[in-house]
């Protein structure tokens, strides 16, 4: 085939292409076809990946503190709400302060009711303890005289009664010794026709507490006897030490000496 030939070819084929994208309905020459538009929306670009999260971490934070602050009138829920709801909510809150106020008080006064009651309880066993011991003070300060006075107080005449009571309000080493020399006494007692009678003038609480004393009594006792019937004057400053017995409920002398 001639070029001539092959050039004429290739003109008729792009002569026949042209008329197709004019319109030109293929095998009619010169007639032009409709052209049927359809729209197409094209597929929006999609953003890559990696510059979506890039500007995601560029993209500054929201404060929720801040959004959901009902004053800054940002709130959704707040700019939803009426003015029925918004008085509700202002009432409940109300009633929820006011119980937890409640609570507290109640909370307050009972801590100061326990206080109370706490700081009651020990002044009252203070008070207990320092009137119980007050008042053994008082029952040694007593029974010291009384034994200061029996200890001084002897007649022949009642001789063994009067030793009796010694005993009786003594205990421990001075109840032991007056006992083994009580035959020795009442010999002496009975030969001199003795017949002496003491009265306390003072007497002192040296120290003491519930269970234990020591007092220091001054005793003046008139003494007749074989030599001085008439009787005289005698003055005596006696120390004793006395315990609590627990069994009688008696103070009675652990030790007596002279002491002036």
């Amino acid at each position: 085939m001639s070029d001539a030939k092959k050039e004429a070819q290739m003109r008729a084929r792009r002569d026949h292409t042209l008329k197709v994208i004019k319109g030109a309905k293929p095998g009619v020459p010169g007639r032009a076809s409709q052209r049927r538009i359809v729209p197409r929306q094209l597929p929006r670009p999609v953003e890559p990946i990696e510059d979506l999260l890039k500007r995601l971490d560029q993209e500054p934070v929201e404060d929720l503190a801040d959004a959901a602050d009902p004053a800054s009138g940002d709130d959704p829920a707040s700019a939803d709400s009426s003015p029925e709801d918004a008085s509700d909510a202002r009432r409940t809150g109300e009633r929820a302060t006011s119980t937890t106020r409640r609570r507290s008080l109640v909370v307050l006064l009972v801590a100061v009711l326990a206080a109370t009651v706490a700081a009651g309880g020990v002044t009252g066993h203070r008070w207990y303890v320092d009137r119980a011991t007050d008042q053994a003070r008082q029952q040694a300060l007593a029974a010291a005289k009384q034994a200061s006075v029996n200890f001084v107080s002897v007649s022949a005449a009642s001789v063994d009664r009067d030793i009796q009571r010694i005993t009786a309000g003594a205990t421990g080493d001075f109840k032991d010794e007056f006992t083994r020399g009580q035959s020795q006494v009442r010999s002496a007692v009975v030969e001199n026709k003795v017949d002496s009678r003491g009265t306390v003038l003072r007497a002192g609480l040296v120290s003491g507490d519930r269970r234990r004393a020591v007092v220091l009594v001054a005793v003046d006792a008139t003494v007749k006897n074989v030599k001085a019937p008439e009787g005289r004057p005698s003055h005596y400053r006696i120390q004793l030490d006395i315990v609590h017995d627990k069994a009688s409920g008696r103070w009675l002398v652990t030790r007596l000496q002279f002491v002036g």
